[in-house]
């Protein structure tokens, strides 16, 4: 049972970088699947989307996202976790030492509070090779994310190893209706066109969303029973 005065509701906190962030209307409609992801809950769960664009484990933190989500968040509430895409830039980490370091306060920190820690790899960004498989453009960043989840217990979804199915199920053409993809005029928010590799469209975010979902019941995790059938 919930340990909170308030309300029996379940608040279930996303940190994490742009293809998790809600996006502004003047980027519809590309969208983050934590964008989508409330419409999956009925109204006994509330998502807190604080992911942002171009977040990395450590800029999180510096801005104070991790702390804020740490005062508001309550036992039995859900902290997921995913980055990767910007702790590859220079400003970012090293994976086995400062990522894992991060990520493992962003655990602690849930932990400490009560709350359930799941960590998330990364998305695969859209990059087919002539054979039409996914190459990964992540270097050891999910694999870090692995094995720091085994080595603390944490629950994980791995996104990097679904998304790498989903693109390869629809193929290199196909899966472009996921992502930001519009030729010249196709779309008033990108005249002159945009073909991103990275960043989902609502679609998109929508069938990644469902993904993440997956991994919630392979998980077995107790939100499982309040999303919608």
């Amino acid at each position: 049972m919930k340990n909170n005065p308030v309300s029996d509701m379940t608040n279930l906190f996303l940190a994490g970088d742009s293809t998790v962030a809600s996006c502004p209307k003047h980027e519809a409609p590309m969208a983050g699947w934590g964008q989508v992801f409330q419409s999956f809950f009925t109204d006994q769960v509330k998502v807190h989307n604080f992911a942002k664009g171009g977040a990395s484990t450590n800029t999180f933190m510096e801005q104070g996202y991790l702390d804020t989500i740490l005062h508001f968040i309550q036992p039995d509430d859900y902290l997921f976790i995913q980055f990767g895409h910007n702790d590859q830039k220079s400003f970012g980490t090293d994976p086995f030492t400062t990522y894992q370091s991060n990520l493992t306060k962003y655990v602690n920190g849930a932990r400490e509070k009560g709350a359930i820690p799941v960590l998330v790899t990364s998305v695969q960004r859209r990059a087919f090779d002539e054979q039409g498989k996914i190459q990964s453009s992540l270097g050891d960043y999910p694999i870090a994310m692995i094995q720091l989840a085994e080595k603390l217990d944490v629950p994980l979804i791995n996104l990097w190893e679904k998304t790498k199915t989903l693109y390869e199920t629809l193929g290199p053409e196909g899966s472009k209706q996921l992502f930001t993809w519009f030729a010249p005029n196709e779309n008033p928010n990108y005249p002159d066109g945009v073909q991103d590799n990275t960043h989902f469209c609502e679609h998109g975010a929508r069938e990644v969303g469902k993904l993440v979902l997956e991994g919630i019941q392979e998980l077995d995790l107790p939100i499982k029973s309040f999303i919608k059938q």
